[in-house]
């Protein structure tokens, strides 16, 4: 019988593969398979990781392909739901190169800024400041649409990190949004339960209709009391 990708990566992770003579057969999850909605998984309150699990070679090696997953995608955010394992896991970037065809104006409205590669395990939100902020969001495991949603301007998330020493993590802007999101997957979340549904519309149809217009324009056009 032919093996899954998903049983693949929950065996390797339960045997601790990750090195050795086995190695080269592990370059076959290098990029894993990202589950949509609909799938059971997204819908589960994952499991917090003990500092143990997150210091093991095989927590190490889900946090290197989840990371080339997400660089593959691409994403600024991925979260170990979204490969099919419950557990309370998710990596986030936001690289420069993402930012180059969007209008300044966009990412100031947005307060978007590069942020680096970093591993959040176990994390709360202590802390939501600010005011409630609305912009467009998709997701990787809801493909193809995209919404507006309102979530905090700034957040405080206690966490741990990929070496499972505790962080305490004070973001604003855009990075509290991905913070938000990716949180949420952890909690069986997803965006389009929060989002303003007159919004969702496919990705096409954001680039042609929304994507050049501000906020205030978009909630005019469609009648959202803003």
């Amino acid at each position: 019988m032919i093996q899954s990708r998903r049983e693949f990566v929950v065996e390797a992770l339960a045997t601790g593969i990750a090195m050795g003579e086995q190695k080269d057969n592990l370059q076959i999850a290098t990029t894993l398979k990202i589950v949509q909605v609909g799938d059971a998984v997204l819908r589960s309150k994952a499991r917090q990781l003990s500092v143990e699990e997150v210091r093991s070679k095989g927590i190490q090696q889900l946090i290197e392909w989840m990371r080339h997953t997400m660089y593959d995608a691409p994403g600024v955010g991925l979260a170990a739901p979204q490969v099919g394992l419950p557990l309370q896991l998710a990596v986030i970037e936001d690289k420069d190169e993402y930012m180059r065809d969007v209008p300044v104006e966009s990412l100031k409205e947005r307060e978007r800024e590069p942020v680096p590669f970093h591993v959040i395990v176990n994390p709360r939100i202590t802390k939501h400041g600010g005011h409630t902020v609305t912009f467009f969001e998709g997701c990787l495991s809801v493909n193809g649409f995209v919404a507006l949603v309102p979530r905090s301007r700034q957040v405080t998330v206690e966490c741990l990190d990929h070496r499972g020493e505790p962080q305490i993590i004070h973001a604003s802007g855009w990075h509290a949004r991905i913070l938000q999101h990716e949180i949420g997957h952890l909690r069986g979340e997803l965006y389009i339960d929060r989002m303003i549904s007159r919004s969702f519309c496919t990705v096409e149809a954001f680039t042609r209709n929304w994507k050049a217009k501000t906020i205030n324009e978009v909630q005019k056009a469609l009648d959202i009391k803003g």
